[in-house]
């Protein structure tokens, strides 16, 4: 029983790696890593090296199982490590590229009287047991009501009712300054990626809203309306959204607003 059980879990690995496989020449991730700066100048190929760690959720493992000590790669968690922190990446452009090549492909399935919309909303990145992450600091935890130490994932999604696709992104600190536990640390060019995406953390989250709406758009989605909860949901956020895209949110209990739900566009 217990090789039986092995084999099966084996070919169901296989299977999986295949259908990957599959999907990374389809939708030519490999062009796309490139055009989006995500390079190596030696060692194994920017293909593998993201194909592995793309694999992790499918096969239930996390980074530290299925790299760091995984013996049975061909690469270190060294060479992982390094095409990761590329400083020149714009992981940004290649979420935006693949998920515009996945929206023409949902999208030729989409009847034509289907609605589609764009949502935005923000999750928690708890980093609690970290002590010198740049940038860490004390967020509010929407969900449980409480400040924890981390990030804020802000994320902006397409959704035709059936299918979801994240578009956009941005990793947020506090602008607070107070909150934050640690600074940059790192000296690098001011012209990379990596040095714009600390600046736009310290930016609060509504700030960052309508230029991920703009680029989103600017790239061919079409959306009808754009989805909030009440923690965006503010006059000067939606004033600021609505010249793009039909907003519908709900407004928090205020003497100043007389509706609990409130479209605008």
């Amino acid at each position: 029983m217990i090789h039986n059980n092995i084999d099966v879990k084996t070919q169901a690995d296989i299977q999986i790696q295949g259908k990957i496989d599959d999907f990374f020449n389809k939708f030519s991730i490999a062009t796309s890593l490139h055009r989006c700066g995500v390079r190596k100048r030696h060692g194994h190929s920017v293909r593998s090296l993201i194909m592995a760690v793309f694999t992790l959720p499918f096969v239930q493992k996390n980074f530290f199982r299925g790299i760091v000590i995984n013996d049975d790669l061909s690469f270190g968690k060294d060479a992982a490590y390094e095409v990761l922190k590329g400083c020149r990446s714009n992981w940004r452009r290649l979420l935006l590229t693949l998920g515009i090549k996945l929206y023409h492909f949902f999208n030729r399935l989409t009847d034509k009287d289907r609605e589609s919309v764009l949502i935005v909303d923000d999750s928690p990145y708890d980093r609690s047991r970290s002590k010198s992450v740049e940038l860490l600091s004390r967020v509010w935890d929407h969900s449980n009501a409480r400040l924890i130490k981390g990030f804020r994932m802000l994320t902006i999604c397409w959704s035709d009712g059936v299918s979801c696709l994240p578009l956009d992104f941005s990793l947020l600190s506090s602008s607070d300054a107070k909150k934050r536990l640690c600074e940059n640390r790192k000296s690098m060019d001011k012209r990379c990626c990596a040095w714009q995406r600390r600046q736009e953390a310290t930016i609060k989250a509504p700030d960052n809203l309508e230029a991920m709406v703009k680029r989103i758009l600017a790239a061919g989605v079409q959306a009808k309306y754009l989805l909030m909860d009440s923690w965006f949901a503010m006059p000067a956020t939606i004033t600021a959204l609505a010249s793009n895209i039909a907003v519908i949110g709900m407004v928090k209990k205020h003497p100043r607003f007389i509706m609990n739900t409130m479209v605008i566009g």
